[in-house]
């Protein structure tokens, strides 16, 4: 009687069973459940690369079949989609398996060590295969040499590489033919199958249409449609490992990093080398005897065994949050902060009282402040973050600490204008570079430094003309000092724009925090000079052109005040076509009413 053996879907995505069997090691009845084909189809179809892969095997078989090596079975029932949909939470999947093998009196083939150790405690024969890791390197290793920062492929492209250093790189092409779709996903199968074999390696994260996986030390993004209008492989490699004295900090800086800074946060653009020194960072607090944990998505730094990497993909926020309050970390690295539960979850830490470092995306250092503004207290901020790393080219570019007083915004003289005001500093100049605070109904960020005009008072500006929108369509706002401003508006408006005994002002002022002087509008636009424009309608908006940058306009319909505005630095104004004002003056041109611009 020949032997008999069934395969669960373990072996048949590893592609074992075929090696066996061309190997010798095994012959004659391959039995598969219909519950592996079942659940190889349902990865199949969510677009996972690990269903391909099994199917693959199974028409591998096939022809051994016709080759007349084995014989080929099918058997079993075909298990529900719940069943399907739970198979590694339940295992009802993995029963239906060995209860074929139990029925046929067959040997279970396995390469999932819970399923063979229950077969055999149920006294099944077991055959358990240790997946052996292949040495080898993988096709996409082949497209790097020791300046190759990222490989970049898609199907009917010719290959292409980013070589260099982060902030000086040339994008370059790295073969003489375009790559075919069947090229590229062969290179994606082989990515995925040899990181399920490798210890070291990882699906991070699976769906349809893209897979990302973490091989050794490469960060391998693979999307195909209908996700990307083709197959595209994307791959990055960190260069080289550098030592946060590599880095040749100021002392303040190196010691504020080890001994000061609570919430830090590392921010700069895409491939400046954020994560480079993030993990620099890490390495030095665990070098110092801190247990240091990450929280990453992907999991792609590349850290000592002694640093624990947690994946937001394998596991829920709230699971996160626990593990880490738990575990307590002496120091936290959350690579990167994209959403508003990973900002959540990061302050969280941080008001327990974890030394947190934090990176995320930004244009500026200041763009990491604002970026939690609108997700926590103007007061809290520097209770949660107080030191932005703000990186460029690889270097430190800016080191900005934030901190908390109460006083009276700059610009601003009067005593009772005094506020709680969020402080953000150069930290080797001690320079003050921002103020944030609340200004009426916002929180408002503001440059501190020399310019034409105060910002306190361009800030006041744009709050006065917000607020009297409310009140008039035809008014012009102009700031006098930090503490007084004068609003010009028609003069049968003025009355209401008082109010009975002066309340409607006084709430006003009140509300906006300055004196304001209420002055009929055709006394002001008589000192003004008309100017020479040309105006086009592009169909969005309606532009006027002057010959003056940054200039302060005036325009009138009729001699009716519309609207100030400022020029560009192309001497341009332009008017939403669609907004109240740019109705009105469509409607102007239209009738050939008279358009002037005063200023």
């Amino acid at each position: 009687m020949e032997d008999s053996y069934v395969t669960d879907t373990s072996v048949i995505i590893e592609k074992a069973v075929s090696k066996l069997i061309k190997e010798n090691e095994i012959n004659g009845r391959i039995i598969i459940p219909r519950a592996v084909i079942a659940e190889l189809e349902h990865q199949a179809n969510l677009g996972k690369e690990i269903g391909y892969l099994g199917l693959e095997e199974i028409q591998e078989l096939q022809k051994l079949k016709k080759e007349s090596k084995i014989e080929l079975e099918f058997l079993g029932q075909r298990p529900t989609p719940i069943q399907i949909k739970y198979a590694k939470l339940g295992g009802e999947v993995d029963a239906l398996i060995r209860d074929i093998a139990y029925n046929e009196g067959a040997m279970l083939i396995t390469a999932d060590r819970i399923q063979s150790e229950t077969a055999k405690a149920l006294g099944l024969e077991v055959k358990f295969i240790e997946l052996k890791i292949d040495y080898k390197k993988i096709g996409l290793e082949k497209f790097f040499d020791n300046e190759t920062m990222s490989v970049h492929l898609k199907e009917d492209c010719i290959p292409k590489a980013k070589k260099g250093k982060p902030g000086d790189w040339s994008l370059v092409e790295v073969g003489d033919k375009k790559l075919t779709q069947k090229e590229i996903s062969d290179l994606a199968k082989e990515a995925v199958e040899k990181s399920n074999i490798d210890p070291k390696s990882f699906v991070e994260i699976s769906r349809k249409g893209s897979t990302i996986v973490q091989y050794k030390n490469l960060r391998i993004v693979i999307t195909k449609p209908p996700v990307s209008d083709g197959w595209e492989i994307t791959v990055v490699k960190p260069l080289k490992h550098l030592n946060l004295e590599d880095y040749n900090l100021p002392k303040e800086i190196y010691e504020r990093i080890k001994t000061k800074a609570r919430g830090i946060i590392i921010a700069g653009e895409t491939g400046s080398g954020k994560s480079t020194i993030s993990q620099a960072i890490a390495e030095s607090y665990a070098k110092d005897g801190k247990i240091t944990k990450t929280v990453e998505s992907p999991r792609d730094l590349q850290l000592s065994d002694e640093i624990t990497q947690y994946s937001k993909n394998f596991t829920t926020p709230e699971e996160i949050h626990d593990i880490l309050f738990l575990s307590r970390p002496d120091n936290l690295i959350f690579d990167e902060i994209r959403d508003t539960p990973d900002f959540k979850l990061y302050i969280d830490l941080r008001l327990a009282g974890s030394n947190c470092l934090g990176v995320l995306h930004g244009a500026s250092p200041i763009d990491a402040v604002q970026r939690f503004i609108s997700r926590i207290d103007t007061g809290m901020i520097p209770s949660v973050l107080d030191t932005v790393m703000f990186i460029e080219k690889g270097a430190v570019a800016k080191v900005l600490t934030l901190a908390m007083v109460v006083k009276v915004p700059t610009g601003m003289q009067e005593a009772d204008l005094s506020r709680p005001i969020v402080e953000v500093k150069d930290f080797l100049t001690n320079k003050l570079e921002y103020e944030i605070y609340s200004y009426g109904e916002q929180t408002v960020v503001v440059p501190i430094g020399p310019s034409k005009e105060s910002p306190v008072k361009k800030l006041a500006k744009k709050k006065i003309e917000e607020e009297f929108r409310r009140y008039s369509d035809n008014f012009k706002v102009e700031v006098v000092s930090e503490q007084s401003a004068n609003v010009y508006v028609p003069e049968h408006e003025i009355a209401k724009i008082i109010g009975k005994q002066g309340q409607t002002i006084d709430a006003i002022e009140s509300k906006i925090g300055i004196h304001l002087d209420i002055k009929e509008l055709e006394e002001e636009k008589s000192k003004e000079e008309s100017m020479s424009y040309d105006i086009k309608d592009t169909g969005k908006y309606i532009l006027f052109f002057i010959s003056e940058e940054d200039k302060e306009v005036d325009v009138l319909i009729n001699n009716q005040f519309l609207i100030s505005a400022k020029s560009s630095k192309k001497g341009e104004i332009k008017i939403k076509k669609k907004s109240k004002l740019g109705q009105a003056l469509f409607k102007a041109l239209n009738s050939k009413q008279r358009i002037e611009l005063k200023g």
